[in-house]
């Protein structure tokens, strides 16, 4: 299963690379990285179907913004699942984004604990 991570900070990468790396090497996900908006629906419209199945994506980037991401692809991917990350944990990002039809909301510093159980929730497609 295929998912995407959207985040302008490149560090991003590396550190879920490393806190996802035994499941990466079990073959349990395979992760993609974009660092803006525009780059990750580039990524989406490259393969018909698409193969990333959920999104991780930041809300505050420049560009397009995290929420505005949640839209467009809700729009054109109504089938891919998204969910918010955010520095900033405050009650209207999350009622923006829950609204907007993402399916969690996240808050820095990222619990991978936490990202994992819903990765693996996906995987099994419980809930």
């Amino acid at each position: 299963m295929k998912f995407l991570i959207v985040d302008d900070e490149r560090d991003v990468e590396m550190l879920f690379r490393q806190k996802l790396r035994r499941e990466i090497r079990e073959g349990l996900f395979e992760l993609e990285f974009a660092f803006s908006g525009n780059e990750a629906l580039e990524k989406l419209r490259s393969h018909n179907p698409p193969e990333v199945l959920y999104i991780f994506s930041d809300i505050n980037m420049p560009g397009m913004t995290g929420l505005e991401l949640l839209e467009k692809v809700k729009t054109e991917f109504p089938t891919i699942q998204v969910s918010m990350i955010s520095a900033y944990g405050d009650s209207e990002n999350h009622d923006r984004a829950m609204s907007s039809g993402a399916k969690e909301f996240f808050t820095k510093p990222v619990d991978f604990d936490t990202i994992k159980a819903e990765m693996h929730q996906i995987l099994t497609g419980s809930k």
